[in-house]
């Protein structure tokens, strides 16, 4: 280590929250959702590598989890600021910004739960405000954004961090599914992380009235999964 590195004024961000909260351990059951995936492995749009590695890359630059990166971004800027107006809007807009059923239930029980988990053992006065400001449910990103401010975490790395979690789930998902072996589920999650180092900066720069999507195709997926006959995945 440098010496400039060791000085106190130059010391990096503790991020160790991070690994814990978006962690597969971490008690939100990411485990349960496929985001759609599902039903995309069932028609054959995703069946080996190649098609897999296309879907994940849509979904992180046009999809939902492009848009949940927009919300996490604006929830941790209101959080940050303190500013309550701006916040109770991207929480409110947040729990309604989902294409069908499935999607709203997996974005808010798994914010509702990562909340929960996240006052209880990494308390802070924010997350305590939050019931006060919001009687109602909490999506998974702004969850995420609100404790990231908190706690003092950074944006950047903490939008990075969050996607490179939604897409290491959707490979988990995906390699169970197809089924797909641990080496091709490992170089999905390199390709992955190379579209996240492009995305997240891109993500914190959306203005709020210009969020949306265009992964359509995910989008019927999640819809068609609702009614799938046989399935192991909550969405």
């Amino acid at each position: 280590m440098s010496e400039a590195a060791a000085e106190p004024g130059n010391a990096a961000p503790d991020l160790l929250p991070l690994f814990v909260w978006l962690s597969p351990a971490f008690p939100v059951g990411a485990f349960a959702y496929s985001h759609g995936l599902e039903w995309a492995v069932e028609t054959q749009d995703i069946s080996d590598l190649a098609s897999l590695d296309r879907w994940v890359d849509d979904l992180l630059r046009h999809g939902g989890p492009f848009a949940d990166a927009v919300l996490l971004a604006h929830a941790w800027r209101a959080a940050r600021a303190g500013d309550e107006a701006a916040l109770v809007e991207v929480l409110e807009l947040a729990s309604a910004f989902a294409p069908s059923r499935e999607r709203q239930m997996e974005t808010l029980n798994q914010g509702d739960a990562f909340l929960a988990a996240t006052r209880v053992s990494w308390p802070a006065p924010l997350l305590e405000r939050v019931p006060a400001l919001w009687d109602g449910r909490v999506a998974y990103p702004v969850a995420v954004g609100i404790a990231a401010a908190a706690h003092g975490l950074p944006l950047a790395p903490t939008l990075a961090a969050f996607l490179n979690a939604v897409a290491a789930n959707l490979i988990s998902a995906a390699v169970r599914l197809v089924p797909l072996g641990q080496t091709d589920g490992n170089r999905a999650l390199a390709a992955a992380t190379i579209t996240v180092r492009e995305v997240a900066p891109r993500a914190a720069g959306v203005p709020l009235d210009a969020i949306g999507g265009a992964a359509l195709k995910s989008d019927i997926a999640s819809m068609r999964h609702e009614t799938q006959y046989t399935r192991l995945f909550r969405s």
